[in-house]
């Protein structure tokens, strides 16, 4: 557990520094007073991180069928099928990922390296799997 217990501020008003404490007892687990642990964050040094592309892909169609009945699937086409996050950061050893190999990144999903390089020479991964599937408890999928 992390605690916030005091935030510093410049002349200005802007936070600059906030100063923590933290319970070593938690990491992992809820400790054996009984404290429940609500989460676990997780970050990158920013100095040291990977300048990265990210290309979440997500379903081509907005229905899982698309062409269902007298629809013409080109009307189910995914405007949101792509989404290109650029000025991500990661872990810096994921520089020495070769291309194709795959790695989680933390509640996001499965990505790959990319060939590719992206803008300013940032490395690129591609998501492969997302951790949540939204077709999976509606009407559409079960039909």
């Amino acid at each position: 557990m992390i605690r916030a217990d005091e935030v510093v501020r410049d002349a200005h008003g802007e936070i600059v520094e906030l100063r923590c404490s933290h319970d070593p007892a938690t990491l992992g687990r809820n400790p054996s007073d009984g404290r429940k642990v609500k989460g676990v964050i997780h970050w990158v040094e920013a100095s040291q991180a990977l300048d990265c592309e990210v290309r979440l892909y997500d379903r081509l169609f907005l229905d899982p069928q698309p062409d269902a009945g007298e629809r013409n699937f080109i009307d189910n086409l995914n405007p949101h099928s792509l989404a290109v996050l650029r000025g991500c950061r990661a872990e810096p050893g994921l520089a020495a990922l070769p291309t194709g190999a795959s790695c989680q990144f933390e509640r996001e999903g499965y990505f790959c390296r990319d060939p590719e390089t992206g803008e300013g020479g940032a490395v690129v991964f591609n998501r492969t799997i997302g951790l949540r599937d939204t077709w999976s408890g509606s009407a559409a999928a079960k039909g």
